[in-house]
């Protein structure tokens, strides 16, 4: 057990490495340094990351939140995903709330923020511009999800933040071996597909867009991500 652990934190380490160092997506790459070097008045003394960001959590997570990509100035700033925008605040919030992270808010990759069976990633490691990536970018990341699952062997449970990530999560899991589904899984907030040994939950995404006008709310989010824990807990009891 020891062997397996040591090798697959070694296999995160290296995945980490290769992503932050990855340039695979000229558009991408000049935006995101762009962001870095022009910076946000409010941010303006702050040392912008400006490079793609890996996923961080639990490494026995059995439950992966998977997000559409980081925000020009909250992880494309910060270095980690949802670390530093508003986003972050409904996400870490809920996840506190349900006992999965140890406090409710991240502002910094070193502000001591612990998450308890969870992982969180993106489909798209840079910041795109209009928070939208193509699918031509979409499909460049996706064998870092596809490895970033594998070294998650506990997960069972995959949150999708959005219909981009739910089409992303559905293409990494075919990517990594699961048959495809047919007819192909709708996205909806609390939609749940099985597909494989793991079960897709939708929520929409915590943007300000949604959250702004009430199409969530706090209590619907929590739900979601008390549903996706249960789930999880279930399945790590099963095996």
């Amino acid at each position: 057990m020891a062997g397996a652990t040591g090798a697959r934190d070694t296999g995160l380490a290296q995945l980490e490495s290769e992503i932050v160092s990855c340039r695979a997506c000229p558009r991408l790459v000049a935006w995101r340094e762009e962001v870095a070097r022009v910076k946000r008045a409010a941010f303006a003394d702050e040392d912008y990351w400006g490079r793609p960001i890996p996923g961080f959590g639990d490494p026995e997570a059995t439950v992966l939140v998977l997000g559409l990509a980081p925000a020009a100035h909250g992880g494309n700033r910060t270095g980690r995903i949802f670390t530093g925008d508003r986003s972050g605040d409904w996400l870490f919030g809920s996840l506190h709330r349900v006992g999965m992270a140890n406090q409710a808010e991240s502002v910094s990759r070193d502000d001591g923020l612990e998450l308890y069976g969870c992982w969180v990633g993106a489909a798209v490691r840079c910041a795109p511009p209009a928070n939208r990536p193509t699918p031509a970018e979409r499909d460049t990341c996706l064998p870092y999800a596809v490895r970033e699952l594998e070294l998650l062997p506990a997960v069972r449970v995959i949150v999708c933040l959005g219909s981009f990530a739910w089409d992303a999560a559905l293409r990494i899991l075919v990517a990594g071996g699961e048959p495809r589904p047919r007819p192909r899984p709708r996205f909806g907030h609390g939609a749940e597909a099985r597909v494989g040994g793991r079960t897709l939950l939708g929520c929409y995404h915590p943007s300000q867009q949604n959250t702004f006008t009430g199409k969530l709310t706090r209590p619907m989010i929590d739900a979601v991500m008390r549903r996706a824990r249960e789930l999880g807990s279930r399945s790590g009891a099963d095996s």
